[in-house]
């Protein structure tokens, strides 16, 4: 950052009383109120040079009381005038980028011109302005953010030039980039010689306010220089700095279920400073999203999915408009493929602790409604591969929330057959979010646990996954059997024709299982009288299927297991045997 010192003598400003003052040994005649600041002056520098004071004093005795003068008006507050009135008394000042723009408004509010007095302090700020902070990169950027904050868009002559320079310096090929800027990426270490990033400029643009930001972006995008996924990062960095995450808030980063459900557990406290804050902070954030979402460029990867998602969840916790979440659900929907299944675990804003599963879905059904399009082959084909990533991603979806206690049963099987069967190629992540959910909650029914494993087709299984769901005591004896039926074929179709398989020793022990549980579940003569009378007759005869193909089952395995005993026998047993019926 640059600086231009003006002015030689030491400061002599002092307060007495909250009074500033000048030590002289000339009595003070002015007296100036600048909002809670009183200031104790000499007429003789001050209206030297500010054509201001001399209008207002021109009225007043020489030789009365001192002239009050009120200047509340002026921009820059009590900092930007004290500089001006040092300036006045030759008194040693440095201005900077930092100071610059309050100063100079403040100049030209008392008139320090070439006209009142040659020299003056605007023609020396605005030298400086031109030739040096327009010059550097971190310099018109703080300038521009100084005069925004200040004036708006009325002080064009400061804040036009600042979005050219700034402009200017981010179409430059990284190559020509000289100036220092602020890169503090995951990852990044700068190395001597190492090429600028072509995102260089993101961060330090981030600073801007948001309308400053936008003004910025579209003057960049009306080039068309940059490409679109460039642009989408810039959006990206500002929306990470400004906008808070409503998972993760206050849960210390980082990725994953566990992040995840510490980001909801904790958001509770950060909604209560949200409301302590007020609807003013509320209105801000939403004036920020809506803002980014309209600048979202419209070209295919210019974002990610996941960066969607993200405004989609601060959407939904700042009550942004209707139109800016649907905007968010379709572009979301189209990149479903790149997210991650954390990512679409969206905290409700009446309830923190709980997952708004509607807008979820919601962005699942514009994923699956693409499909219903014409695609050549290829996009086809590309769209079959991205199908099948997220199945993956619902199903991992789908687990997280089988670890709510309180989510219903009937929601839950309503989100997995969101999915048409087409889509999972296989049901391991399926069976494994079912699980997770009977684990968590035990005290289910027997009709709500055939309701959710129904949805498992149990030859879509992988092996392992087969041999494990076989061996869990929380699956319903009517999908173990189906498992062991699946298991059984798969062996008898591993061995040949006419050649008896053994089954695995889970498939044995899970038999040894259901009979003692067929047999447990079993009612004496009084209680199927009972149980014709007020059981349906459709489960009878399924509970009666069941134990017949238990009993089946059992019988055949024993079969199987005696002929694969009787063929894996070495001919010295044989032998021996033979050798033992002689004697």
């Amino acid at each position: 950052m640059k600086y231009m010192k003006l002015g030689t003598k030491p400061d002599t400003f002092y307060t007495v009383e909250a009074i500033r003052s000048v030590a002289s040994d000339i009595p003070a005649d002015l007296i100036i109120h600048v909002k809670n600041t009183k200031y104790q002056l000499h007429k003789f520098p001050l209206l030297l040079k500010c054509g201001l004071l001399q209008r207002l004093c021109s009225d007043s005795d020489d030789g009365g009381d001192p002239v009050p003068v009120a200047l509340h008006d002026i921009p820059g507050g009590e900092e930007a005038f004290e500089l001006c009135a040092k300036f006045c008394y030759g008194i040693a000042i440095s201005i900077s980028a930092a100071n610059l723009v309050p100063t100079m408004l403040a100049a030209r509010f008392l008139r320090m011109t070439e006209a009142v007095a040659k020299g003056n302090l605007v023609a020396k700020l605005e030298s400086f302005f031109d030739s040096c902070v327009l010059q550097g990169w971190k310099d018109s950027i703080a300038a521009l953010q100084a005069a925004w904050r200040i004036s708006g868009w009325s002080e064009s002559r400061i804040v036009q030039p600042c979005i050219d320079s700034i402009v200017e310096k981010i179409l430059m090929p990284p190559s020509k980039v000289t100036w220092s800027y602020t890169y503090t990426r995951p990852g990044y270490t700068r190395r001597a010689h190492q090429s600028v990033p072509k995102d260089w400029w993101t961060e330090d643009v981030s600073e801007l306010d948001i309308e400053v930001f936008r003004s910025v972006l579209s003057t960049v995008r009306a080039s068309r220089l940059l490409p679109p996924p460039l642009i989408g990062e810039a959006l990206h960095v500002y929306a990470c700095k400004h906008l808070a995450d409503p998972l993760h808030a206050g849960a210390g980063g980082g990725d994953g279920d566990a992040a995840a459900a510490n980001g909801v557990l904790h958001h509770h406290a950060q909604s209560s400073a949200a409301a302590a804050g007020g609807e003013e902070t509320l209105a801000r954030q939403r004036r920020v999203l809506e803002s980014i979402v309209t600048m979202i460029p419209g070209e295919a990867g210019a974002v990610t999915g996941r960066f969607l998602l993200r405004l989609l969840r601060v959407a939904n916790f700042v009550g942004a408009s209707p139109s800016t979440r649907a905007q968010l659900v379709r572009q979301a929907g189209s990149q479903l493929d790149e997210a991650r299944a954390t990512d679409l675990l969206i905290p409700l804003p009446s309830d923190p602790q709980a997952y708004d599963v509607g807008a979820a879905e919601a962005v699942l059904e514009h994923f699956l409604a693409q499909f219903q399009r014409p695609a050549a082959p290829d996009e086809r084909r590309r769209m079959s591969a991205a199908m099948a990533k997220v199945a993956r991603i619902f199903d991992e979806y789908l687990r997280i929330i089988a670890l709510d206690g309180d989510f219903p049963v009937g929601k839950f099987v309503d989100l997995a057959e969101c999915l048409p069967d087409i889509a999972r190629g296989d049901h391991d992540g399926l069976y494994h979010a079912i699980d997770t959910y009977l684990k968590e909650h035990p005290e289910l029914s027997k009709a709500d646990k055939k309701r959710l494993c129904r949805l498992i087709d149990c030859r879509k299984l992988s092996p392992e996954v087969r041999a494990q769901a076989i061996s869990n005591d929380r699956m319903p004896l009517r999908t173990i059997v189906q498992l062991l039926f699946v298991e059984q074929e798969r062996a008898m179709g591993g061995g040949g024709a006419g050649t008896t398989v053994a089954p695995d020793q889970a498939s044995v022990d899970a038999i040894s299982r259901l009979t003692a549980r067929t047999k447990d579940d079993e009612p004496g003569p009084s209680a199927d009288h009972k149980s014709d009378v007020h059981r349906p007759r459709g489960d009878h005869a399924r509970a009666a299927d069941s134990t017949a193909m238990t009993r089946s089952l059992s019988a055949s395995t024993k079969t199987a297991a005696a002929a694969a005993s009787r063929k894996e026998r070495t001919p010295d047993e044989r032998g021996s045997r033979t050798r033992r019926s002689k004697q």
